[in-house]
């Protein structure tokens, strides 16, 4: 799992985008393709380089108003398959 204070970007190479004709968000990595479910792609859309994942969680639960300590499980189990798949780096 990763660490609150760890700073989530996505690998070099790899683009977080929306595709008009499929009409949905997806993430493009060398010769990888991820289709983001709608909680996943509002984790995403929060991934600059620069927020924390604690930046990222405290967001995410004030915007949808949910406990933190489960968006934060749910964050830091997401962002850590990430890092495995070789889409983001902390």
């Amino acid at each position: 799992m990763t660490a609150p204070g760890e700073t989530p970007r996505f690998r070099p190479g790899v683009k977080f985008r929306f595709d008009p004709v499929r009409q949905a968000w997806m993430v493009l990595a060398p010769e990888k393709l991820f289709l983001p479910d709608e909680i996943a792609v509002e984790v995403l859309k929060r991934i600059d380089g620069t927020r924390t994942t604690a930046l990222i969680v405290d967001d995410l639960a004030q915007a949808f108003q949910a406990p933190r300590e489960t968006i934060e499980t749910d964050v830091r189990a997401m962002l850590a398959d990430l890092v495995q798949r070789g889409a983001i780096s902390l």
